[in-house]
């Protein structure tokens, strides 16, 4: 175990878990990705109204997740060393700005535009926020983080829901409504920020902290790096399929209507959200290693059948699915800050813009492999994508080497 000096990371003071930050950071995150949730559920609209391709369908959650991933990791290396409390408030004024635009959006061009501007808005939101629930774990990391990302998913998961809702029976100028819970959010994040800047000045100035850092080498943490961001890979290429394509699927399988599509959709994140928390639960009780392994792998049985299953079993296997895949992402997330203690933004940032790009990548590859063969084709190839989480058996037990609070 190797210590250094560390002056630039608060969370290391953090002695006590301070649950209203948690709750507080978890609502606006839920608030965050309801309103980037709002850019898939309406795909069927727009679809319709614009006569989009499949193709064109994917290239708009492209242009989304890159503008939402590749600043990450340059926000979140800054951060680790110029902390911004009040950044968040400026990056949800982005996503305020896409939403109006989304709203009012006449062009192919404009949607792209649009969906742009709420990719920066999330961009600049999710590595400072969590680092906030990094801050206020009080050491409970897994639980911290999954406190966070539950709160993201049931806001991706509610998202359309309202879009069946307010927009689907109306017009996509409706989507303006969604504005409001923009402004809402921006209330909770100031909040936050006043909370994290009192933070900050409660340790100037003190003795500085020692921080540990796992017993392993350089080559073999940059390695295990490389093992998560593959095995993110799997799972978020997979999700794509179901985010961007799983309306589309049921209504040519099924022949549902777009609201009905829409529910189905729900009880997927739905069972995202749920299966978040107890990956965060069973991660700090168990070990991260194995809730990633479980996480990913255990999926494969029922993606496997999933292109077989009739109506009512695949509404059954799509929240089994959901259970099981999204309990990766906070042992996934806390284990590389484990790795890597004194970048805890840069990793944020990289990890959660990694996911975002995978995701946008493998909506735009799906769709065009849509285009080109069908549908139903694309879960027949995707089904086996879990099997790659097999990969986890090479990542050393953070339990026998790992860190400790300094």
């Amino acid at each position: 175990m190797q210590i250094q000096n560390d002056t630039q990371s608060p969370e290391n003071n953090q002695s006590k878990t301070a649950y209203s930050i948690l709750v507080a950071i978890s609502f606006a995150h839920f608030l965050n990705d309801m309103l980037q949730g709002v850019i898939p559920s309406i795909y069927p609209r727009l679809e319709t109204e614009f006569g989009l391709s499949l193709g064109q369908i994917g290239m708009i959650t492209l242009c989304y997740q890159l503008a939402a991933s590749l600043l990450q990791p340059v926000v979140g290396a800054y951060t680790d060393k110029y902390p911004k409390p009040y950044s968040q408030i400026f990056g949800m004024a982005f996503t305020l700005i896409g939403i109006l635009s989304l709203a009012n959006a006449a062009s192919y061009e404009w949607i792209l535009i649009s969906v742009v501007l709420v990719g920066i808005g999330s961009s600049v939101f999710h590595p400072e926020s969590s680092r906030v629930a990094f801050m206020a774990s009080g050491g409970k990391r897994s639980f911290a983080q999954s406190v966070f990302q539950i709160g993201g998913n049931m806001g991706t998961a509610l998202a359309p829901l309202l879009v069946a809702w307010i927009v689907l029976p109306n017009a996509q100028v409706y989507i303006a409504y969604f504005a409001l819970f923009a402004v809402l959010a921006q209330f909770i994040l100031f909040f936050i920020g006043r909370w994290y800047a009192n933070h900050l000045k409660s340790i100037a100035g003190k003795v500085k902290k020692e921080i540990l850092l796992p017993n392993l080498s350089q080559s073999r943490i940059t390695f295990s790096v490389i093992i998560l961001l593959v095995i993110l890979f799997s799972k978020y290429f997979y999700v794509a399929s179901i985010t961007s394509y799983f309306q589309f699927y049921i209504i040519d399988k099924f022949a549902l209507t777009e609201v009905q599509a829409q529910v189905y959709l729900f009880y997927f994140l739905l069972a995202v959200a749920i299966g978040t928390l107890l990956g965060g639960i069973f991660g700090d009780r168990f070990g991260r290693k194995y809730v990633i392994w479980f996480s990913v792998l255990g999926a494969a049985p029922f993606t496997l059948l999933l292109p077989y299953a009739d109506l009512t079993f695949t509404a059954i296997l799509v929240v089994i699915i959901g259970l099981i895949i999204s309990s990766a992402f906070p042992a996934i997330l806390v284990y590389a800050q484990e790795l890597l203690p004194k970048k805890i933004g840069m990793v944020s940032g990289l990890f959660y813009g990694f996911a975002f790009g995978m995701g946008g990548l493998g909506s735009a590859v799906l769709g065009w492999l849509a285009d080109e063969t069908s549908i139903n084709y694309i879960y027949d190839i995707c089904s086996f994508l879990p099997l790659i989480g097999i990969i986890a058996a090479f990542l050393p037990n953070m339990k026998k080497v790992g860190t400790k609070r300094a």
